[in-house]
C-alpha cells in the first residue's frame, strides 16, 4: 500500500466514450495531488474507443491509471478495482454521471470522522442531464438499517465511498451476489458506522440500459436476497472466527 495516496476514485468503464469525458471533467478538478483515479476498461476488443479516450486523459494527468478490466461483468470489474486501490478513502464512480462540486471532500470528511462507509443523495437526469427527479433517496424511499436495505436496496455505488478498512472484509466478492454496492453497504452496516448524506452530490443519468439492470422476477429477487444473506452470514462468521483465533493466541 502507498501511504501517500489519500483518495482512490474507481471508475468501471464499458464502451463509455459517449459520456466519459463529462464524467472525467467533473472528477479531475476535485482530485488533489495525493489522490488517484483508476479507470478499468472492461470493453470488448471491438470497442477500443473507451481505452483510447482514457489513455489520452492519462497522458495529460499523472493521477490517472488506466487498467485492463477482467471482462467478467461489472461486479468483477469493481472487485478488481478495489484490489488495485491504494487510497485510504475509496470512491466508486459510474462512467456516465457527473459529479457536483464538493463531492469528494464531503465524503472524505465524513469518513475521516469515523464512518466506515458513506452514501449521498443524487439528482436523477435523462441522457442530456435534464433533471427528472430532485432526489434519488426520495424516489427509492432510501432509509438506513440493514433489514430495510436487504428488502429495498438503498446503496447505490456511484453515491458511495468507503474506508480502506472495509476491504479485507469485503474481498473477494462471493459468487451470486446481486450487486457489489448492496454487498459493500450491508457489510459496512453490520460492521461499523454508515453515514447517509442528504445532500445531492451527483447528477445521475438514467439511461435505458441502467433502467433495466436491476429488474428481475419476484423469484429471481428472492434468490438474490437468499444468496446475499447466506454470503453475509458466512463472511461475518469467518471474520468473527479469525478474530477469536487471533485473540486466543495473543
Amino acid at each position: 500500500m502507498h501511504n501517500d495516496i489519500r483518495c482512490s476514485v474507481l471508475l468501471a468503464a464499458y464502451c463509455g466514450e459517449q459520456y466519459l469525458p463529462a464524467q472525467l471533467d467533473s472528477i479531475l478538478p476535485q482530485l488533489g495531488d495525493a489522490d488517484e483515479l483508476l479507470l478499468s476498461d472492461d470493453s470488448p476488443p471491438d470497442c477500443p474507443a473507451t481505452r483510447a479516450l482514457a489513455e489520452a486523459y492519462a497522458a495529460r494527468d499523472a493521477r490517472i491509471r488506466v487498467l485492463q478490466g477482467p471482462r467478467q461483468g461489472v461486479i468483477r470489474n469493481v472487485e478488481f478495482l478495489l484490489g488495485q486501490a491504494r487510497g485510504q478513502c475509496i470512491l466508486l464512480s459510474d462512467q456516465d454521471d457527473v459529479w457536483l462540486p464538493g463531492k469528494l471532500e464531503a465524503l472524505f470528511d465524513v469518513l475521516a470522522e469515523g464512518a466506515l462507509l458513506a452514501v449521498h443523495d443524487a439528482v436523477l437526469t435523462d441522457a442530456d442531464l435534464q433533471v427528472q427527479e430532485r432526489s434519488l433517496f426520495a424516489l427509492r424511499h432510501v432509509k438506513p438499517g440493514a433489514l430495510q436495505n436487504i428488502l429495498r436496496n438503498g446503496y447505490t455505488g456511484c453515491c458511495m465511498a468507503l474506508r480502506r478498512e472495509l476491504l479485507p472484509l469485503a474481498l473477494p466478492f462471493p459468487q451470486g451476489i446481486p450487486m457489489h454496492d448492496q454487498w459493500l453497504g450491508l457489510l459496512a452496516q453490520c460492521s461499523g458506522k454508515v453515514a447517509w448524506l442528504p445532500e445531492p452530490l451527483l447528477l445521475h443519468r438514467r439511461l435505458a440500459s441502467s433502467l433495466t439492470a436491476r429488474g428481475g422476477s419476484f423469484a429471481q429477487k428472492l434468490r438474490w436476497r437468499t444468496t446475499l444473506l447466506a454470503a453475509l452470514a458466512r463472511r461475518l462468521m469467518k471474520v468473527k472466527k479469525n478474530t477469536n483465533k487471533k485473540s486466543s493466541t495473543e
